[in-house]
């Protein structure tokens, strides 16, 4: 089962994350067995893609699609004011954006 595996690095709400533990609780306790935050996570991924034509499915993506794109656009706005104010303010600034950068020797 796990012969091809790779590592992923998941990012969630707490409140999901919760809501998983929950889960590996009652599967833990149904089962007679330890079942890990990790087994549970793996299992709803499996089960999910099983469903990929299913509407919730769809609409969960769609949400996060443009909860990430709402986050990006956020950024490279708050990137731009702040390079706005940079040039106003006429503070120097290196080729990486970080300030000045100090000659090493």
């Amino acid at each position: 089962m796990f012969e091809n595996k790779t590592s992923v690095l998941l990012i969630l709400s707490q409140d999901v994350l919760d809501r998983a533990r929950v889960l590996a609780g009652k599967a833990t306790t149904a089962l007679k067995l330890p079942v890990s935050l990790q087994i549970v996570l793996r299992a709803l991924i499996e089960e999910g893609l099983k469903r990929d034509d299913h509407p919730a499915l769809l609409a969960n993506v769609e949400g996060q699609a443009k909860a990430v794109r709402y986050k990006r656009s956020a950024a490279r706005r708050e990137r731009a004011e702040a390079e706005l104010r940079n040039l106003r303010s006429g503070t120097p600034r290196g080729l990486s954006g970080r300030g000045p950068q100090r000659r090493r020797t």
